[in-house]
């Protein structure tokens, strides 16, 4: 049985690792959700247009909807890599729906975790998401790709792992437990950790993350450091925006909550848990959208 009802919104988050879709109905419920393949823009265009899409349809049939609900659905993408307007548009004209806004993935994080509140979330997974928002004003920190950005990320972090092991190797820093654990890790030695980051994506080196935190948790001298660095970033970063009292600090993502107790005990005071997700706030902006078309028909 399809369903038809008077309109939809739809928002979607995608980013290196893949990307969700979820399907609202007129009463505020969800009613399609799906996860999709890689979607960072930059890097694949045309594979974030597949997975996007992809996404799109697995979403409808978990919903029971008719193959034209695009036209009646109200939508916001956000996705990572969009970087222009014309990456922007080439992503809407992609898709079928009767209004879409494309934006990168810092928007609809900022909308997810902050909602109307003033603060700043730092969104930090496979990458770096730095944003204040001060009533409808945003500041974003970074956000130039992997290759000269996204410092204290998931991939910063295991990267910067081999580096220090391969430092240690060489007799220029001592060895820690965890650059021990990674030359045994590949085996191969350091052509083993050469061979790894010669083929390696983000989310590869994002893969190693969990260790260096671990290791950090557990006072290894190098885990630990990589984390004061990253910590030292962030805190850059919030000096620079600024924190009112009572302002909210968010750690999102995977990686993000586990920089707290190396911030600055400033900034520590005001961390908040986040109102929601980066689909959320995809979601959220749509109906913004929604309502604004509304009001002016």
């Amino acid at each position: 049985m399809t369903r038809n009802p008077s309109y939809l919104l739809a928002g979607v988050d995608g980013g290196g690792t893949g990307c969700r879709v979820a399907i609202i109905d007129a009463n505020g419920a969800r009613v399609g959700e799906a996860r999709g393949g890689p979607a960072n823009f930059n890097s694949n265009p045309a594979l974030t247009i597949r997975s996007v899409r992809e996404a799109l349809q697995t979403a409808a049939a978990d919903a029971g909807l008719d193959s034209d609900w695009q036209s009646r659905c109200t939508a916001h993408v956000g996705l990572a890599g969009i970087m222009s307007p014309q990456d922007a548009e080439t992503m809407a004209s992609a898709l079928t729906f009767g209004q879409v806004a494309v934006t990168d993935d810092r928007v609809t994080s900022v909308a997810g975790a902050l909602g109307d509140r003033d603060g700043m979330l730092a969104a930090i997974g496979t990458g770096t998401i730095v944003a204040g928002q001060t009533g409808s004003a945003l500041r974003f920190f970074g956000g130039w790709g992997n290759n000269l950005a996204d410092q204290a990320s998931g991939a910063w972090l295991g990267r910067t792992a081999l580096r220090r092991t391969m430092l240690a190797h060489d007799g220029l820093q001592a060895h820690s437990p965890l650059t021990q654990a990674l030359l045994a890790r590949f085996g191969s030695g350091l052509s083993g950790i050469v061979a790894f980051a010669t083929a390696a994506t983000p989310g590869d080196f994002a893969g190693l993350a969990r260790t260096v935190i671990e290791a950090a948790d557990a006072g290894d001298a190098t885990g630990r450091t990589l984390m004061q660095h990253g910590a030292a970033y962030l805190d850059r970063c919030i000096d620079t925006n600024g924190l009112a009292p009572g302002a909210a600090l968010c750690l999102a993502g995977g990686v993000g909550p586990h920089y707290a107790p190396y911030l600055a005990p400033a900034h520590q005071a005001h961390i908040q848990p986040a109102q929601g997700t980066a689909l959320d706030g995809a979601l959220r902006l749509a109906a913004k959208a929604f309502d604004t078309q509304r009001g002016s028909a």
